[in-house]
């Protein structure tokens, strides 16, 4: 009986440690301890998280195109392709609305830059120079109407080559309709996207087991780069931004979730595994497979997630879109420059459509900020290598990215009638009872 009750436990042990959460904690303890008592070494790691960025982003383009056509194929019809796209679209306008107003509102009232130096960006971050020049020319070359133009790919294959989000989202649209209109004719083509998800997924998750290494090496030489206390004059900031990420959770996607009759508390459990893979890794796209999968099981329709998810990459990024308000505002703060009721509501427009450029991988919200502030015509650009400082540090944007497309699912599930309820109480009746998952 002993032996018996022993062997159980050594099962729990093991299987608590085999958790994909419990890994990543591990790994993170190591690289703060690491980066604490051997700076240097750990600066070396960093190829260690950007290697994990780089492989999970290899797959990317294609796994979000045989989505999105997936989704679109396996409708019933092109009004219901239409009637989905349309309510995803009208709910993510809706979420950009609200996370810029709770970002412009917690700016005003924290006023994270009040207290700052002007000068404190050209004493503390003129190493960073040639990191930024990457980012002023992002911000040079942007254009309204060219980012409109982009989005067109000049190719098929040209989509995939330049890993450009938003022109696969495109071209996987127009080559799922026609192969919804196809017909039967279209069934071996279907069949084979269907094969390729799989064989996707399969990839994703092997890479995924690279995960703890990751983290362990992105925060290692976050704490070996910069130490516990470098950032200090900046951490107003970031505080800000965190602040605006919890009320943003806390109380808009809170009541969405409610909305649709789940409680966000539950979710959030539920898909623990991903939002650790998100926070560590600082890439919100990293745990797209994982949460297509816990969407689906979850009760979500497959053709609502196949199409909403991927193009939330896009169009949904609600911790892209505080960062960019309380950034913008942070820096007239800083400068010096007031801001009156009409500018405040210029900058939420313009955030709106440049927000949209960035496609929740690491650094693309930093670009993004680049593009809002050459179109506000009453903010100079030159503050903003001051905010390169603290980039590693905004792990709230990409886990409120994630958790944000993760309640705009099952909200437009819902909305739908799409969502099987009774599934869904299931599933979150044990949300501790599984680690990462991938499609049956």
């Amino acid at each position: 009986m002993g032996e018996g009750r022993q062997a159980t436990v050594q099962r729990m042990r093991l299987g608590f440690f085999k958790r994909g959460v419990v890994q990543i904690l591990i790994a993170v303890a190591c690289g703060i301890v690491l980066g604490r008592w051997h700076p240097a070494l750990a600066v070396e790691m960093k190829p260690l998280s950007d290697g994990f960025v780089r492989l999970i982003g290899m797959p990317i383009s294609l796994l979000v195109f045989a989505l999105v056509v997936s989704g679109i194929a396996g409708m019933r019809s092109q009004t219901q392709a239409a009637k989905i796209g349309g309510k995803a679209l009208l709910y993510f306008a809706l979420m950009t609305l609200l996370s810029l107003l709770v970002g412009v509102v917690a700016a005003l009232l924290l006023h994270p830059g009040n207290d700052l130096e002007p000068g404190f960006a050209l004493e503390e971050l003129s190493s960073l120079t040639s990191s930024s020049e990457y980012f002023f020319a992002q911000w040079q070359q942007w254009q309204f109407s060219e980012a409109m133009l982009e989005t067109i790919p000049s190719s098929f294959f040209g989509a995939f080559v330049e890993g450009d989000i938003q022109q696969v989202l495109l071209l996987a649209l127009l080559f799922g309709v026609a192969l919804a209109w196809s017909g039967e004719r279209g069934a071996p083509i279907r069949q084979m996207i269907e094969l390729l998800l799989e064989l996707l997924f399969s990839l994703m998750n092997l890479v995924l087991k690279l995960a703890p290494l990751a983290a362990f090496g992105a925060i290692a030489f976050t704490i070996g780069k910069y130490g516990i206390g470098s950032m200090v004059p900046l951490l107003k900031f970031v505080a800000t931004l965190y602040l605006a990420s919890a009320a943003f959770i806390l109380l808009v996607l809170a009541l969405v979730s409610q909305l649709a009759g789940v409680s966000l508390w539950r979710l959030l459990l539920y898909v623990k595994d991903e939002l650790a893979l998100v926070l560590f890794t600082t890439s919100s796209i990293a745990a797209l497979p994982g949460l297509i999968a816990r969407m689906e099981r979850l009760g979500c329709s497959p053709a609502v997630v196949r199409l909403v998810l991927p193009a939330g990459y896009s169009f949904n990024l609600n911790g892209t879109n505080l960062y960019l308000a309380v950034a913008v505002i942070f820096l007239a703060q800083v400068q010096e420059i007031p801001l009156s009721l009409g500018q405040l509501v210029m900058l939420v427009l313009v955030a709106s459509l440049t927000s949209k450029g960035a496609t929740g991988v690491t650094g693309s919200a930093f670009v993004a900020l680049a593009a809002t502030l050459s179109a506000l015509p009453f903010m100079p650009t030159e503050g903003m290598v001051l905010l390169l400082g603290v980039e590693r540090l905004m792990k709230c944007r990409s886990l409120t990215n994630a958790i944000g497309n993760c309640v705009a699912c099952v909200a437009i599930a819902r909305w739908d009638n799409a969502l099987d309820r009774e599934v869904m109480r299931r599933e979150l009746k044990a949300p501790f009872s599984a680690g990462p998952i991938a499609p049956d």
